[in-house]
Parts: C-alpha cells; structure tokens; sequence
C-alpha cells in the first residue's frame, strides 16, 4: 500500500517522534518513534512487509502481529484525514 499526506497535513519531528496536524481541521495525531520511522518508510515507499519484517527482527516480535499493527495506525490516520492511500 502507497501513502500520501494531503495538501493540507504538515509534520513536525518531536524529541519523542512525530505530529501530524490537519491545518484544515485542526485535527493532530502524536507518533511515538516507532510510528515516525514507520511512517517516513511508508511515505518513501516501503511496503508493510518490509518494515514489518525490520521491526519484527529488531525486538523479536511476531512479523503478522507488526504488520496488523502497522495496518491499524495506517487505518486510524485515514480516517482521521491525515494520511491517504496513493493512486
């Protein structure tokens, strides 16, 4: 899955990870520094299951358990207008 942020979305990197704000509605969300580096990877086209593989080695988690993870914090993003799917 490719992903975009809107026109409208800014970031703004955090000591603790990253906050992306929809100047349109106002609405924000905080990312802890997995969920930033996360996301950088989704925006530069990763795929779920490569970062899910890289996360799931990195501290001996399940790959599916990361990847449904990633896919639900992708899900929430969306609906709360702060990150869209690529056509």
């Amino acid at each position: 899955m490719s992903v975009i942020l809107p026109p409208d979305v800014s970031t703004v990197d955090t000591e603790d990870g990253m906050v992306l704000l929809n100047q349109r509605t106002g609405r924000y969300w905080q990312l802890n520094a997995n969920g930033a580096q996360t996301l950088r990877r989704l925006l530069d086209g990763c795929t779920i299951e490569e970062i899910a593989s890289g996360i799931a080695a990195r501290h001996q988690i399940a790959p599916d358990q990361v990847h449904n993870d990633i896919t639900r914090v992708i899900a929430q993003l969306q609906k709360a207008h702060l990150l869209e799917a690529s056509r």
